[in-house]
């Protein structure tokens, strides 16, 4: 076995691990408060974002409520339960206003070279669902974090804010939008990119290529890090590090690596892989056509996965047209992964769990089957519900990120149950942490961290948080903490792409 070298050099106050949205947020936060920190950060990639946060893996969408369905429920009374949309939006004006505090610093370039203006809409069609959408509208546009939210049934002005939507749709179909001006397309690869280069600039040690093996917690509450260099030109393999404090930000590869720190805390979790499709053109005819991310409603009986969406892209300057997703399933807990990976992540203190979230999720099982068999025909007449003017050799299937979801003990009882949303694990004395789950992910990643300083740091979090506030003025008492997802009984969105 080769030797693994360690020195007293090789002590880090934090060690980050995976090179995606969560873990370079997290790493320039405490870059700001504590600039003495050592912190290193590994990528076992080539460079960082190329699993989810990578444009073409995700929809670019920045999630703030303004046009996803399943963030606004109807009750069995009939009101529209807005709490989780407002909650949302909070959570991502907090990500604006660090990149903007990061932009006016000198930090980052400017937010056009990640962030594109993009009208959000949402679009349905039947007279139930009209009604719905009016509903949602009144009870939406009261509250101030949606100001100038419009709504219509009117044919001829959606087709001014969305051609493509109405153009040779015929019959008397009741139709209905919503339409703010408000939303953004967001390339989080950029993003991450342009946050991991201002932590190479303020001395944080990023390496790619560097593969994290195994986490082990020492006597002094400190953690041993193996990793493996695959440079093709490495002198050493492998080598290990030294970390008061670890964060486990690697998507789909997360859950592996707190099992194996050995934690209490992740006893019970397992992951469900889903991965996904778009339908992709960038036709300059069609796409001069569509400014918008325009979402609509799953079909009855379909999981929220499914809600389809036409979306305005920019990646890099070059816009073009996604449509989708269309699910698949994979063993893989990453786009780089391997097929073993579901099976080796099953333990002991897991496999409960996992049984009976299958039993329990049978409907999810035949949507995923049912997606898995359609013919490439057969999703295509899903966007001509859309789009009825798209043609098949206008556009081309990519494959999306890999997503991992939550499957965790079920509070108070037997079992276990899928978990919807974004989940932070912890360790009780606060040296390691990770965050499982896929949604919605990126566009609230600056909240996500927010919450695991105050969660891992509950000493040095007092002294911060002046700076937090000045960096983010909406922590000054307006900003609502995101919900614990075991305590909201709200419906939740299963996965973003």
């Amino acid at each position: 076995m080769a030797k693994r070298n360690s020195s007293p050099d090789s002590t880090y106050d934090v060690v980050l691990i995976g090179g995606g949205i969560m873990s370079v947020t997290l790493g320039a936060l405490i870059r700001k408060l504590q600039p003495s920190w050592k912190i290193r950060l590994y990528e076992g990639l080539s460079d960082v974002a190329l699993e989810s946060s990578n444009p073409w893996n995700n929809a670019g969408t920045g999630h703030a409520a303004l046009c996803e369905l399943n963030y606004t429920p109807e009750m069995p009374n009939g009101t529209i339960n807005v709490a989780k949309a407002i909650n949302i939006n909070e959570q991502f004006q907090l990500s604006r206003e660090l990149w903007d505090h990061l932009i006016s610093a000198g930090d980052m370039p400017q937010e056009g070279a990640f962030l594109s203006p993009t009208p959000h809409m949402t679009f349905v069609w039947g007279a139930d669902n009209v009604d719905y959408l009016r509903r949602r509208y009144e009870a939406l546009s009261v509250h101030p974090h949606f100001e100038g939210l419009e709504f219509s049934e009117d044919p001829e002005q959606i087709a001014q804010w969305a051609p493509l939507l109405t153009l040779e749709r015929y019959g008397d179909q009741p139709l209905a939008a919503t339409r703010t001006t408000a939303g953004t397309d967001i390339n989080f690869g950029r993003l991450t990119s342009n946050l991991a280069d201002y932590l190479r600039e303020s001395g944080v040690d990023i390496k790619l290529q560097h593969r994290v093996t195994n986490l082990k917690q020492q006597h002094d509450g400190s953690w041993k890090v193996s990793v493996r260099n695959n440079e093709w030109n490495a002198v050493e393999r492998r080598h290990t590090v030294n970390a008061r404090f670890v964060f486990v930000g690697a998507g789909g590869g997360a859950l592996p690596l707190l099992q194996k720190s050995g934690i209490p805390e992740i006893k019970g979790y397992g992951g469900f892989p889903i991965s996904g499709l778009f339908l992709r053109t960038t036709n300059p005819e069609i796409v001069a056509q569509h400014n918008a991310k325009v979402y609509g409603k799953a079909s009855v009986g379909s999981p929220p996965m499914s809600v389809p969406h036409l979306d305005t892209r920019v990646v890099d300057g070059e816009a073009s047209l996604l449509f989708g997703p269309y699910a698949g399933f994979s063993t893989k807990f990453l786009k780089s992964g391997s097929l073993l990976d579901l099976f080796t992540s099953i333990r002991p203190g897991n496999i409960l769990t996992m049984l009976s979230v299958a039993k329990d999720n049978w409907d999810l099982t035949a949507y995923l089957i049912r997606e898995v068999t359609t013919s490439k025909e057969g999703k295509f007449r899903s966007l001509r519900e859309f789009m009825p003017t798209a043609n098949p050799k206008d556009w081309e299937f990519i494959t999306a990120g890999q997503r991992v979801q939550v499957m965790k003990t079920k509070p108070g009882a037997r079992g276990g149950v899928l978990e919807f949303g974004t989940e932070l694990v912890s360790s009780a004395d606060g040296t390691i942490a990770g965050l499982l789950g896929a949604s919605p992910g990126a566009s609230t990643a600056v909240a996500a961290m927010v919450k695991l300083l105050e969660k891992c740091f509950p000493e040095q979090y007092e002294q911060w948080e002046p700076q937090l506030v000045d960096m983010m003025p909406s922590l000054r008492g307006a900003y609502s903490p995101p919900q614990r997802e075991e305590d909201d009984d709200l419906p939740k969105v299963l996965v973003e792409f």
